[in-house]
């Protein structure tokens, strides 16, 4: 095929991985990016050990995408956890299997997996533009804001990896919506993803706990029943177990006006057993010291039980066994999307093809978080982001050999 100048715009983690593919295939690719540097979202991610993705079986990962599982599934497929793992470990960086099932690199950290990522593509010929923000369209290509001002670039094609609403000061604050809805394609309200939740808490209970972990606790919605830990903050809760919940919870806020999590304090006691060893506390004794001696419970989650429970279930061995058991956290609201880790919404699927272009715009691609799809944490979303990337790019050939 002759070469073609392909445009990426997006240096995000689903941008480089269509760079890899394209640049393989010797097309002259120029990445774009708004900000100083590339794939920041992805460092900031690594500072907590850059989980890259999950080793439970592929047949259970591949549904972990909500309604937009079929739509990613070939994706999916074409790019498994597997071979992240290995694409990883060919450009020096080794992972490992934590005990959630999470994969991490030896190392820790995103930033020696980043540089050798693009030393390599820089090998392969990919050129790389920062602070090249994307204003819009013009005649064959597109006009970037920049340093040295307005500057257009033509192209052959375009693939669009801009990311999604969440963490905008890292670059994905969904400034291309406009300029795609004036070309008349569809995107879906952005929503906070993988987001913490405010909660109505009393101002001792908030002084005295905020930043505490809540451990060894499981957590249910109407998503199912989880096992975890979360954290209470000074807004209301937050954490990995929250986040599994999430977009369940979200939902609900959004349909109904409300939204319960709750919460098991004693996941290791049945509830009859509960019940009666909390009968056999002396009803004299203070409530702390019956819920410690009788329940195994203190600090944090005896606060909790003070917090959201009621006068008549402490003195009640079997309600306050039901409410330990139970206990409802109601929620206010989700936290901005500026705070979550992830987004929902963006590019609907029936404005792309099977191939990721985009129907109203030939030759234009689109891949990563700006497409209408959310996953869990725990290597999920960046495994999609790799893999739609990668697809979107594939899309991006066959198109330009069929002209």
């Amino acid at each position: 095929m002759k070469q073609k100048t392909i445009a990426i715009i997006g240096g995000g983690p689903a941008g480089l991985s269509a760079a890899e593919v394209l640049s393989a295939s010797g097309h002259a690719v120029c990445v774009y990016d708004a900000m100083p540097t590339f794939a920041r979202k992805f460092l900031l991610a690594g500072k907590s050990g850059l989980n890259i993705t999950h080793s439970e079986d592929y047949q259970h990962f591949a549904t972990r995408f909500g309604k937009a599982n079929p739509r990613l599934r070939a994706a999916l497929d074409a790019f498994t956890p597997t071979d992240i793992r290995a694409w990883a470990a060919d450009l020096g960086t080794e992972t490992f299997v934590g005990s959630s099932g999470r994969v991490f690199p030896n190392v820790m950290k995103a930033s020696p997996l980043l540089r050798a990522w693009l030393a390599r593509l820089e090998a392969h010929g990919v050129s790389f533009f920062t602070r090249h923000r994307w204003i819009g369209f013009a005649d064959d290509g597109h006009v970037f804001e920049t340093p040295d001002g307005r500057k257009t670039v033509a192209c052959d094609a375009t693939l669009l990896a801009l990311g999604g609403a969440s963490y905008p000061r890292l670059g994905s604050d969904a400034g291309w919506a406009p300029l795609l809805s004036e070309r008349g394609i569809e995107t879906a309200p952005f929503q906070p993803a993988n987001c913490g939740f405010d909660v109505a808490w009393s101002d001792l209970f908030r002084d005295r706990f905020a930043g505490e972990p809540l451990k060894s606790v499981t957590a249910t919605s109407s998503a199912g029943t989880f096992p975890g830990e979360f954290v209470i903050s000074k807004h209301g809760i937050e954490g990995s177990l929250v986040y599994a919940h999430s977009a369940a919870l979200r939902d609900d806020l959004l349909q109904h006006g409300s939204a319960v999590l709750e919460i098991d304090l004693a996941p290791g006691r049945a509830l009859d057993r509960l019940s009666r060893d909390l009968a056999r506390q002396d009803a004299k004794k203070s409530f702390s010291n019956r819920l410690r001696k009788g329940a195994g419970l203190d600090g944090v989650k005896a606060a909790l039980l003070r917090e959201l429970g009621s006068e008549a279930d402490r003195n009640d061995p079997h309600e306050l066994a039901a409410t330990i058991k139970s206990l409802p956290i109601p929620l206010l609201r989700p936290r901005p999307i500026a705070e979550a880790i992830s987004s929902a919404g963006g590019i609907a699927f029936s404005e792309i093809g099977e191939t990721y272009m985009l129907k109203h715009l030939p030759g234009t691609f689109a891949a990563g978080e700006m497409l209408d799809w959310e996953a869990p944490t725990g290597g999920y979303l960046l495994t999609a982001c790799f893999a739609t990337g990668r697809a979107a790019a594939k899309g991006v050939e066959g198109w330009l050999s069929r002209r």
